[in-house]
């Protein structure tokens, strides 16, 4: 009887051969790898290495630029390509033309680092064209199958995708106002990005967790927030500041307000939960500290963008790729310890870069302890998830290959 058991369980994760197929089937796959380990790198190099970077995007446009559009750019796109295929029944980058998508953002990162004029068109040529690829495909999929809901959506990435190229010629130019200028709004696209992405899902995600749990989706608040950080991308390109720090404190407030009525007591014991809040929380707070900013208050400019990019963004993405990966690899939604000790020691990485922007004596001592739990957050995400990402789904690579063949692209 137990020969006959072993006979007819599944083959183990570990038994199951690493798949080309598998690894393109959707996109979040090869870009949450791409952008975490890329993250990971970069990182390492602008803190322990910044002499390397040179040419015409250099030292902290270089670090600012990837740590944008390389890294949290670059999950939001393999997010919206796998949440676009559910939105529609039709995935927006089968595996071709996924390839093509990676092929493009290796050579941008390859591009923009080497440091030579030539390299750096090549890595500009590459990364707009990414962009452009996942505006149209997201367009293809939406606008084809008529889902009015997410018709925002390809607007927001090609909005993504002009802020990159405006940044990238401001800084040929050596305009570092313009420079800032034009990254702020690019942070603000890709804020109003993440609070329709997370306002959707956040509130799904807790509900199916939590027996009973039932809290409001709040779709309406979501429109406000979706209008105010839309004004707030078109308000710093003009350079408006007080209307600035009003649409920056409306799409601040909302999120707050929204994760009061979620219940977050009611998730304090699922990382997998309060992870996604810990980093809702953080982009609201960071964007009332950009209205701050706007409105006048003596802050430094690099506060705003680290609350942000750092307690805003890169919690939620920690959080997310891990979410979301599990659920499309068919595995349980629960976390192990490297999980749950990836969540901490990115709330210290946060912690850390927080306290060093602060000058003081232990500043680069501050700002070195930052990176290390940055690089071993993302560190232990792949450890974890890259070899899940690379096989076949455990019951897909037990079950016929006519039941593979048979899911919709």
């Amino acid at each position: 009887m137990n020969k006959l058991l072993q006979i007819n369980e599944p083959e183990t994760p570990e038994r199951i051969a690493p798949s080309l197929q598998a690894f393109l089937e959707m996109g979040f796959r090869p870009l949450y790898l791409a952008g975490t380990a890329w993250a990971l790198v970069a990182v390492a190099l602008w803190i322990f290495w910044p002499q390397l970077l040179q040419g015409p995007l250099a030292g902290v446009a270089w670090h600012a630029h990837e740590m944008m559009w390389g890294f949290v750019a670059t999950i939001a796109v393999g997010f919206l390509m796998t949440a676009g295929a559910n939105w529609t029944g039709v995935n927006p980058m089968p595996g071709p033309i996924l390839l093509a998508a990676c092929l493009l953002w290796l050579a941008a990162r390859v591009g923009l680092l080497a440091g030579t004029a030539a390299m750096f068109w090549l890595g500009f040529g590459a990364e707009a064209a990414f962009f452009l690829l996942a505006c149209t495909t997201m367009a293809r999929a939406v606008y084809g199958t008529r889902n009015r809901r997410n018709y925002a959506v390809p607007v927001l990435l090609l909005g993504l995708g002009a802020t990159d190229v405006l940044y990238l010629l401001a800084a040929l130019g050596g305009d570092y106002t313009l420079l800032m200028q034009r990254f702020n709004a690019g942070l603000l696209c890709m804020a109003v990005i993440a609070l329709l992405v997370s306002r959707r899902v956040i509130p799904f995600f807790a509900m199916r967790a939590v027996p009973g749990l039932s809290i409001p989706m709040q779709e309406r608040s979501g429109l406000v927030q979706l209008g105010a950080g839309a004004l707030a991308v078109l308000f710093v390109l003009l350079q408006w500041q007080l209307p600035l720090a009003l649409a920056l404190l409306a799409a601040g407030v909302v999120p707050l307000w929204q994760l009061l009525t979620w219940k977050p007591w009611a998730v304090r014991h699922k990382p997998l939960l309060w992870i996604l809040y810990a980093g809702y929380a953080g982009l609201g707070i960071g964007l009332l500290v950009a209205a701050a900013q706007a409105a006048g208050l003596p802050l430094r400019t690099a506060v705003h963008v680290h609350v942000i990019a750092m307690g805003g963004f890169s919690v939620l993405i920690i959080g997310m790729v891990t979410r979301t990966a599990l659920g499309h690899l068919g595995r349980p939604l629960t976390v192990d310890r490297s999980m749950t000790t990836s969540y901490v020691l990115m709330l210290v990485a946060f912690g850390l870069r927080l306290a060093a922007l602060h000058p003081s004596t232990l500043s680069a001592l501050l700002l070195q302890g930052a990176a290390l739990a940055w690089i071993s957050a993302l560190a232990l995400y792949l450890w974890r998830f890259v070899p899940w990402m690379i096989r076949p789904r455990p019951d897909r690579a037990a079950a016929p290959a006519t039941l593979v063949r048979g899911k919709r692209p």
